[in-house]
């Protein structure tokens, strides 16, 4: 006897949707799994035969063939436990399955049939909605996170005796939503989570005694989402000024909430139970990190840290120490806003639109520039340090802010402005842009094609010399020239202006106006 479940696997943040079909037939018992199964799909055979024992139910004493189709992409992981189970005993005849309500199922099992939640549940149910899939079977831990769609009819299941039952009730003719709980059935109100970059997991912006510079700096860059690059000695206050940054960032939109939770999901970091993740996150990896750790990859392509900061601040700590190639990896995503991998026989694209902000000390030593502190690095040294960053991509970073040590004056004198103020102006200027940039593809100022300017960004006469001015003693490249425009803009908004002032390119000018050859020459 034949059957057949529906089950997921994750290719990119999308999916594919897999057929589970299970044949019994005469012969020696055992089990055979076919389809490019994992090892952690091929030790379902276990796992699935003691679960249906632990359950109550019966365990064919035939040969079972399993077919995950199709056949030529990859399988891994154990979320396709459950499927297995239930087709078994479709197919032996201790349940019944209509094939008008086939489910898409997803679930781990555990040897007393308990369901375990998985990973990549709310790609799941967002492709099996584009595929006509109405209903989904899902561990109980991963309900929040496959009902965000709001598409579909979704039932969390805590052991295969209950997914079995549900089968049977379905067959019987009972309707879906009468089996659903009374709190299954609110279907209006979002679940918003805050699993990362929650506000309170950064400080407060008025932890930042002194530097006035450096927090309009970063208020422009959040309200733009401008690349931005601070330098200076040790305890300047590089960290705790970039980790302040997420606190004055807007919510993120439903749009942005859905690709980002997705993003997480199936990386495997998103805690049980969880919703849509409602503020942008914020990732800081280690400059030991591999390359497949931060830019993604593997036999299965799966996320990096460049994914995982999609609509959020990937911050490198110390981003000298970090390998020049994977650096330079970098360009693409922080140029195109997303990232190819490539793998023999397909391709996989994952977003990756993100604001990075940098950390570097001046110098090898941290100490050019720093009062009563000697430089004990030679030029050689200094050039090789700042080598590894390369001019290609700090001329992809719009805002470069030395700092110097604060004095004591200006750690003991008064905070200043919170996180909240801050942020309220800033998720104003992003109102505007987005208002500004409907129907475009595109949504923030250091988006902005070049193509677009003459739209978007005009100059009168006077903007546009003192400009070329600046341009031409800076020596600055097309690309600065660009980011010039689009932090003005930024700045622009920030002042509720609908046209670009002089004051707002002179700003702008200070800063870009330490240029990718000779930047720690100027700061020292």
């Amino acid at each position: 006897m034949l059957s057949v479940i529906s089950s997921h696997a994750p290719v990119g943040i999308d999916g594919v949707v897999i057929q589970v079909e299970i044949d019994i037939r005469r012969g020696l018992p055992g089990v055979d799994m076919v389809g490019l199964p994992d090892n952690a799909v091929k030790e379902a055979r276990e796992r699935v035969r003691v679960a249906i024992r632990n359950s109550g139910f019966r365990f064919p004493s035939d040969r079972i063939l399993v077919n995950l189709a199709p056949a030529g992409i990859r399988k891994e992981g154990a979320s396709y436990d459950l499927p297995i189970a239930l087709g078994v005993l479709a197919a032996s005849g201790q349940i019944p399955i209509r094939p008008e309500t086939r489910p898409m199922v997803l679930g781990e099992l555990n040897l007393a049939g308990r369901v375990r939640p998985v990973h990549g549940v709310l790609s799941a149910v967002g492709s099996g909605c584009q595929n006509g899939t109405t209903l989904f079977l899902v561990p109980e831990e991963n309900i929040r996170e496959a009902r965000a769609l709001q598409k579909g009819t979704v039932f969390g299941i805590s052991s295969l005796r209950q997914a079995a039952q549900l089968l049977t009730d379905l067959a019987g003719g009972k309707d879906p939503e009468l089996l659903l709980s009374e709190g299954e059935k609110d279907w209006n109100k979002p679940v918003r989570t805050l699993p990362t970059g929650h506000y309170q997991d950064f400080g407060d912006f008025s932890d930042i005694k002194g530097h006035r510079s450096l927090k309009r700096a970063l208020e422009i860059a959040a309200a733009g989402r401008h690349h931005i690059l601070l330098f200076g000695p040790p305890g300047s206050g590089k960290t705790l000024s970039a980790r302040r940054l997420p606190t004055i960032l807007p919510p993120l939109t439903w749009k942005e909430s859905l690709t980002v939770t997705r993003i997480h999901s199936i990386a495997g970091i998103l805690p049980p139970d969880t919703g849509l993740i409602s503020q942008p996150p914020f990732r800081m990896p280690h400059h030991s990190a591999s390359s497949e750790g931060i830019i993604g990859g593997g036999n299965i392509p799966r996320p990096g840290e460049v994914s995982l900061a999609h609509e959020g601040i990937l911050f490198l700590d110390e981003a000298a120490e970090f390998k020049a190639s994977l650096l330079q990896a970098l360009r693409e995503p922080v140029e195109e806003g997303r990232l190819t991998i490539a793998r023999a026989g397909f391709t996989v694209q994952f977003p990756a639109s993100f604001q990075l902000a940098l950390a570097v000390n001046p110098c090898p030593c941290g100490n050019l520039g720093k009062a009563n502190a000697v430089c004990i690095c030679s030029s050689t040294e200094i050039n090789r340090y700042w080598k590894k960053l390369g001019g290609a991509l700090l001329d992809r970073i719009d805002i470069r802010i030395p700092l110097k040590n604060v004095s004591a004056a200006e750690m003991l004198g008064r905070e200043g402005e919170p996180s909240a103020i801050i942020r309220e102006r800033v998720t104003r200027a992003v109102e505007f842009q987005q208002e500004r940039y409907r129907g475009y593809p595109f949504s923030r100022n250091s988006r902005i094609p070049p193509g677009y300017f003459s739209k978007f960004c005009p100059l009168d006469t006077r903007c546009s010399g003192t400009l070329a001015r600046a341009v031409e003693k800076l020596s600055l490249s097309s690309r600065g020239y660009h980011s010039i425009v689009k932090i003005a803009r930024t700045i622009a908004d920030l002042a509720r202006s609908e046209t670009i002032r002089k004051d707002h390119i002179m700003e702008a000018l200070q800063h870009r106006r330490y240029g990718d050859g000779d930047i720690f020459w100027n700061y020292n």
